[in-house]
């Protein structure tokens, strides 16, 4: 390892870690350990990230807007090209479910716009292949927007690296204790020093903690599959918006000519290499088919990511309340990417003891909803 000592030690180089990286490294110095040998290996890279200020609990919900002109004028030479992409998002209601989307749109609409509610016909033009005995109408968030994963964290990668960051690959943390004052580190890759340690670990979030000899905060992971399919010859999808149930029995996204299917499921697993289950598909493939006249021959393509989940389902940031120096960033479930810049800005200001970005109180952010202090007893 190049250089041992820095100011903060990032344990993690998914988007948590990536983005808290990119805003110290500002102000400090930093080294990022990643126990992979790239970064975004499980959770970041294996996502299908849309941007979508209705999406996630409340909090989330507020970082997620706190990141919004970040996404769309992101600062020079962060990327060569947009980091979001016009998508639409769309929310479908079968008979009997009128009162689900009102409840949907309502959400919406005290979060995003512009949001439109259409009528059957209007959802069947929008996305012609739902069965029009499935669909009374729905609820269209227009805003919502593909993301380029890739992009925003190799900018922040690339962007912490040119301000002096350290980012050493196949960096397994082995032990970590505190020593005359200093966090040690100890990784495959040799040992590292600094007076704080920020944990980003993503799923493997509460063992860094045990390691530390922090209280875990109840970490979940859970597994989320996906797959890959044609649609119909001579059928155009690259319009279309995704879309989903509003009971999220599946979603559908273009890409890149094909189609990106889910069964939106959250299923508890360790933390591990996961992989998408043979049911998960298929019970997301006969609800498609349910609800679509889509048919699905054979994926061309799946795979799983963890999305990592307190009890709350709201972010964990901010420091342990029992140990000096270590601090939390993780708990992103499903939304880290979304929130990255909000989220990565502010956890930075805490580190480094300045006031958080002013607008955040705007957008209804409450520092003590996603403090590790409130697992506390």
């Amino acid at each position: 390892m190049g250089q041992d000592t820095a100011d903060f030690i990032v344990i993690g180089a998914g988007i948590g870690g990536a983005s808290v990286a990119y805003w110290l490294s500002r102000r400090a110095r930093v080294i990022v350990l990643e126990a992979e040998s790239q970064p975004g290996y499980h959770s970041t890279g294996r996502s299908a990230a849309l941007f979508m200020e209705s999406y996630g609990p409340d909090q989330v919900r507020a970082l997620t807007r706190a990141s919004l002109d970040f996404f769309r004028t992101p600062p020079a030479g962060f990327s060569d090209h947009p980091l979001l992409t016009p998508r639409g998002a769309f929310v479908f209601g079968a008979p009997g479910q009128e009162a689900l989307l009102d409840q949907h749109e309502k959400l919406v609409r005290a979060t995003s716009s512009p949001v439109e509610r259409l009528d059957a016909q209007a959802a069947l033009e929008l996305v012609p292949v739902l069965r029009p005995d499935q669909v009374i109408g729905g609820v269209l968030e227009k805003d919502a927007a593909d993301i380029d994963v890739d992009a925003l964290l190799q900018g922040f990668l690339r962007g912490a690296r040119a301000n002096g960051a350290t980012t050493v690959l196949d960096a397994a943390v082995t032990g970590v204790q505190r020593v005359d004052g200093l966090w040690e580190v100890a990784t495959r890759a040799g040992t590292c020093r600094a007076p704080v340690v920020v944990n980003a670990a993503g799923a493997w979030a509460d063992e860094v903690a045990r390691l530390a000899g922090a209280d875990p905060v109840g970490l979940v992971p859970k597994r989320r599959s996906a797959f890959i399919f044609a649609p119909p010859d001579g059928l155009s999808t690259q319009d279309w918006p995704l879309f989903l149930d509003v009971t999220e029995s599946f979603y559908i996204k273009p890409d890149a000519g094909m189609l990106l299917g889910s069964p939106v499921n959250a299923d508890p697993v360790t933390p591990h290499d996961v992989q998408a289950e043979e049911l998960d598909i298929a019970i997301a493939i006969d609800n498609i088919e349910r609800l679509t006249t889509l048919r699905i021959r054979r994926p061309t393509h799946t795979w799983a990511g963890l999305r990592s989940f307190v009890a709350d389902g709201e972010l964990v940031g901010g420091f342990d309340p029992k140990l000096p120096g270590f601090f939390w960033a993780a708990g992103q479930g499903g939304y880290g990417i979304q929130s990255a810049p909000g989220a990565g800005r502010y956890y930075a200001s805490l580190l480094l003891g300045e006031a958080p970005a002013p607008e955040l109180a705007s957008f209804g952010f409450d520092p003590a909803r996603i403090s590790p202090a409130r697992f506390q007893t």
